[in-house]
């Protein structure tokens, strides 16, 4: 299963790049990875591990991924395993004529993927999705943009 989505954020790629790279601050505007902290690790960087909590439906669920790739500025890529689900979540930030178009790109695989689909997991992921896009663009654009 995969989860993609943009938005184009009218804000420069350094303040869009601060705002996504620094995790110490996510609890300030980003409500849908709540709870975020580093766990190994000082800043985004390829083997940091952090965790945060997701609430697709009102139980929360707390997600350690290890952020695989890093090139700041240009791309992200965390990965990792829960509840019989894997999960890789890559970011991509493309400078257009003072803009950023940032995608989302979420691929998971797993035998669980079967019983999510039945209680409309993907969807509900999806709206996450559009939702933390959605906040990091207001973050962005009144930091900066």
């Amino acid at each position: 299963m995969m989860i993609e989505e943009s938005i184009e954020i009218h804000a420069p790629l350094s303040v869009v790049w601060r705002v996504f790279s620094r995790m110490e601050d996510w609890e300030s505007w980003n409500t849908v990875c709540e709870n975020c902290c580093l766990i190994e690790g000082d800043e985004m960087a390829p083997g940091t591990c952090f965790t945060f909590t997701l609430r697709p439906y009102r139980i929360p669920l707390k997600i350690a991924p290890q952020i695989v790739k890093c090139e700041p500025g240009r791309e992200v890529i965390w990965a990792g395993s829960r509840l019989g689900v894997h999960a890789e979540h890559r970011f991509t930030f493309e400078e257009k004529d003072g803009r950023v178009i940032l995608t989302s790109v979420e691929n998971f695989r797993g035998l669980m993927l079967l019983v999510s689909r039945l209680i409309f997991v993907p969807a509900k992921l999806h709206r996450l999705t559009r939702k933390l896009l959605q906040a990091i663009k207001t973050q962005a654009e009144s930091c900066g943009g």
